[in-house]
């Protein structure tokens, strides 16, 4: 069993900043990706960033420049710092990680955090 909790979402002003972290927790061998994705409403998912155990990363381009994705690998968690807030980067936001767990590899998701930026 692996679950994936997210924290640190919350109603920030247009220009704000917040720290999103996601920790994954349970039988974990080893995890590969690590990423986060969001979900406006009406909207489809999308890819906001990614992250590669070797810490190479992918952006989306609405959000380069100003989102920044990092990991720890001795605590299985990864944090998206988002800065310069803007209405529209309203959403839930999802972690999701490649892990191998008792033998076998699965991607897993966490229960998404709300971000809401007023205007």
């Amino acid at each position: 069993q692996v679950q994936l909790v997210e924290s640190g979402g919350g109603l920030v002003q247009a220009g704000g900043s917040l720290r999103l972290s996601c920790a994954a927790s349970g039988s974990i061998f080893s995890i590969n990706n690590m990423g986060w994705y969001r979900q406006a409403p009406g909207k489809q998912r999308e890819l906001v960033a990614q992250i590669t155990r070797g810490r190479s990363t992918n952006y989306a381009d609405s959000v380069k420049g100003r989102f920044t994705i990092s990991r720890d690998n001795t605590k299985n968690t990864v944090y998206l710092q988002i800065n310069s807030l803007k209405p529209e980067d309203t959403a839930v936001y999802y972690c999701n990680a490649d892990v191998q767990s008792r033998g076998t590899w699965g991607v897993y998701w966490g229960q998404g955090t709300q971000v809401t930026v007023s205007s």
